[in-house]
């Protein structure tokens, strides 16, 4: 049923879409013609198929399949093209090829009719790499974006995403058709890989997700003073990347504290990917350093409580080296329980697939999560390799766990599309 070998080949395609100069890795950011490119592969197969494929004023690609009853709403999977920079191949890309072999299988049967629409979904700009907030087309499908709110969000260059959007010929200011009304949609599934190490260290052969991780990103500034390296004396000086880097240091202790045993419970996680520091002279005392700071968790409360404690060790670190040190609340996601009826699908669909599955915590956020505030969603994980490596060139997983994701998707969606209802 499923084509091992059109999985490799559009794994392959949609990696030459890709900004790198070099052979490091994809990179493919948001709003950008590389996203775009790949979008229009994927509407130009999908219409071989006979869908019906338009991208929204978000950028948002929906290809269409009519199902036997018009008026009934549409079961829809699919996931994102866009990457951070120096990406691996599978990221987002695995969700979105399994889609389209989904539609693929569905072109072939000749039958059993399905009764819903189905909808494969290309979600635009999911990754928060370039304008520091994740999942900005599902955002906008949901209502929680309007062209001002696009219009604060800015790429490291001052580019806004309103601009940006602006640039590749959609329109910000009219973003009424790209909302999704909630009666036209009865259920979303996402396949994702893991992006982490527990399903290939625990031996099963997919994860089917119950909550997604939320995310609260922060910016920090710590001033001091610029000096001299040679004529400074140690005791009197105001470095401000040492005062970043004491915050960091207890920054990781604060999350290792609240660790849990569990592998496959992520619990809280606080990282710093990004961090400047000026004026950046070899013999210079750094004046003022930057950093960035991403705390994960599953429990509201306390991921909340883990922003407010971060903000209260920087300022006492700060006290104490004498520097000044200002915070910005970035953006925030809560964590998401994903629907049980669904999760039972597709742990029904597991089962008549004779796949071995557990359920799982996401750390990593993802468009379902978002999308759960308008329809009943879930996710399902296949195994990362490589000790769960991601956004890296060395991202690597299975076609073999490709197609068994695939699999238990088309078994789920077969199955939601005989159900009356399915709930949140």
């Amino acid at each position: 049923m499923v084509n091992h070998e059109r999985l490799r080949r559009y794994l392959k395609q949609f990696a030459t879409f890709n900004d790198n100069r070099d052979d490091h890795g994809v990179t493919r950011l948001g709003y950008t013609l590389q996203e775009r490119q790949a979008h229009a592969f994927f509407s130009r197969e999908m219409s071989k198929l006979g869908a019906q494929v338009y991208s929204d004023n978000a950028g948002n690609t929906i290809a269409e399949f009519a199902g036997t009853r018009s008026t009934a709403p549409a079961l829809a999977c699919g996931s994102h093209l866009d990457s951070v920079e120096h990406a691996g191949r599978f990221d987002g890309v695995a969700g979105v090829i399994a889609a389209m072999e989904i539609a693929h299988i569905r072109a072939s049967e000749t039958e059993t009719a399905w009764n819903h629409p189905l909808k494969i979904v290309v979600f635009a700009t999911e990754e928060g790499a370039r304008f520091g907030q994740a999942c900005v087309g599902s955002r906008i499908a949901a209502r929680l974006h309007t062209s001002e709110s696009l219009s604060q969000l800015s790429d490291a260059t001052g580019i806004s995403a309103f601009r940006a959007m602006q640039e590749l010929g959609l329109n910000p200011n009219d973003l009424a058709a790209a909302q999704w009304q909630p009666h036209e949609w009865k259920a979303f599934i996402e396949l994702h890989i893991e992006q982490g190490p527990s399903l290939d260290k625990s031996g099963f052969d997919a994860g089917i997700v119950s909550t997604i991780s939320g995310s609260t990103r922060l910016s920090f500034t710590f001033t001091g003073v610029a000096s001299h390296s040679g004529g400074t004396p140690m005791r009197i000086r105001r470095d401000a990347l040492a005062g970043a880097a004491e915050f960091l240091v207890a920054a990781e202790e604060y999350a290792l504290q609240r660790a849990p045993l569990d592998f496959l419970d992520p619990g809280l996680r606080i990282t710093t990917g990004q961090l400047s520091v000026e004026p950046g002279g070899i013999t210079t005392i750094p004046g003022v350093c930057t950093l960035s700071v991403d705390i994960r968790g599953v429990v509201d409360t306390v991921q909340q409580e883990c922003a407010h404690d971060l903000m209260n060790l920087a300022h006492r670190i700060a006290n104490h080296r004498q520097l000044e040190c200002t915070c910005h609340h970035v953006s925030e996601v809560l964590p998401e329980h994903l629907s049980a009826d669904v999760q039972q699908v597709l742990h029904d669909a597991a089962h008549v697939c004779g796949t071995r599955v557990c359920t799982m915590v996401s750390g990593a956020s993802h468009d379902a999560q978002i999308i759960q505030r308008i329809c009943p969603s879930g996710i399902v994980f296949i195994p990362s390799l490589n000790g769960g490596v991601s956004h890296s060139p060395h991202e690597l997983s299975r076609v073999s766990d490709l197609a068994t994701g695939v699999k238990i998707l088309y078994s789920a969606l077969r199955k939601l599309d005989t159900l009356q209802d399915c709930g949140g």
